[in-house]
């Protein structure tokens, strides 16, 4: 099967082509006849299955056949990371089709987003939040939206978006044809299902497990030593990519700043950082200038990098989809991955649910030559976090 078989517009090949695909992923062979229909669509696939072009490719077939200059599309992403990756595989797709496309984030200047719309755009990419502040100041018609995606919704909900996605529907008048793409199904969502989407087709790809291509293994040391640990294993480990998850955003930076002093090529991401060093350790990551990254869940949220041969949580997450996300980040595309855990104590219950989800007992390791004796400073900057969720506050509601 090739992309041939889905009788794609000739300047949409173009795009397909010049992006060097050859064969459809599994999620894209399933999703695009019943997208391609007019059907509403919920897809279900892990992170790196090919998702985006699954409904990029309809999306661009189906404006392309009509007036252009008009917004028809909405692609709601939970961050401004996957936000740009998005519009970017719009651009690169439809090249040939004279569609125009703008990603819609915060953290950057409103006016210039304004005059763009103002241009006239086909497809938006948009994070919640500034699409709401759009509405609001009337600087954005959504009238004519057809199409309405809704991408990687389970970490939309988790990081408590559910009252913005309802104040963004009330704005959606016009019949329209709703996608819905994530990696999990929580009740949320199964509730939003039934109340926006119209007898849909369910696509799945996989069990909503990690990936076979990862492999795992635990690492059990104290708290205080993590760090150390840390920096032992990125010595004695042949990586390409590392990418480091802690639970808060304090701890991302600060053991970004402990990596970066004992030499490592490192940077952070987290919640705290202003758009242009968002960015520059984004493209720093990609290009290689950064070998490694250390994130937050929500900061990382969205990150597509290539060859990242491992995911260290530094910190073990708080549920199994999180976990799931995370390691989604290396073993992608059948690449293989590594996925190392440090843990304490205090972690056994999740330790329990990844052992039953994966129906199998993780490997504890420990690392030779390590000192796991050392006891404790008598200030202990590295207590473990305090589990407080993060939750956005909900906007008032939008007058359409």
């Amino acid at each position: 099967m090739s992309f041939d078989n889905f009788n794609l517009s000739p300047n949409i090949m173009v795009g397909v082509r010049a992006a060097g695909y050859v064969a459809p992923t599994p999620i894209q062979l399933q999703s695009i006849p019943p997208i391609m229909e007019g059907r509403d669509v919920i897809g279900l696939a892990q992170t790196g299955t090919g998702k985006t072009a699954a409904f990029v490719l309809p999306i661009l077939e189906r404006l392309m056949k009509a007036q252009k200059g008009r917004l028809r599309a909405l692609v709601i992403s939970p961050t401004r990371e996957l936000a740009e990756q998005t519009c970017e595989t719009v651009d690169d797709l439809g090249k040939r089709t004279g569609l125009q496309s703008i990603a819609i984030y915060g953290g950057v200047s409103m006016e210039q987003q304004i005059q763009r719309l103002r241009r006239g755009v086909d497809i938006a990419v948009a994070c919640p939040g500034r699409l709401l502040d759009h509405v609001w100041k009337g600087t954005i018609d959504l009238s004519d939206v057809e199409v309405l995606v809704m991408d990687e919704a389970d970490r939309m909900f988790d990081m408590g978006f559910l009252p913005d996605i309802r104040s963004i529907l009330r704005c959606l008048t016009k019949p329209r044809q709703t996608l819905l793409f994530s990696a999990t199904m929580p009740e949320d969502i199964r509730r939003l299902v039934q109340d926006v989407l119209h007898n849909p087709v369910t696509v799945q790809i996989g069990r909503t497990a990690p990936a076979a291509t990862v492999s795992h293994a635990l690492y059990p040391v104290k708290q205080h030593l993590k760090t150390a640990l840390l920096m032992n294993l990125l010595y004695e480990i042949e990586t390409e990519s590392v990418l480091v998850f802690t639970r808060t955003k304090h701890r991302a930076e600060r053991v970004a700043q402990q990596l970066n002093r004992a030499g490592f090529r490192v940077a952070s991401l987290q919640g705290n950082l202003s758009q242009p060093r968002r960015r520059a350790a984004l493209d720093g990551f990609r290009s290689g200038s950064f070998k490694i990254l250390v994130a937050t869940d929500i900061a990382a949220r969205g990150i597509d990098v290539s060859g990242i041969s491992h995911v260290i949580n530094y910190d073990m997450p708080e549920t199994l989809d999180a976990y799931t996300h995370r390691i989604g980040r290396t073993g992608r595309v059948e690449k293989l991955g590594d996925a190392l855990t440090l843990v304490t104590s205090a972690d056994l219950a999740m330790i329990n649910s990844i052992e039953r989800t994966l129906n199998t007992k993780l490997e504890r390791r420990t690392l030779e030559g390590f000192d796991y004796s050392r006891p404790a400073p008598e200030t202990d900057s590295a207590r473990p976090p305090r589990r407080m969720p993060a939750r956005r506050p909900a906007r008032n509601s939008v007058a359409c």
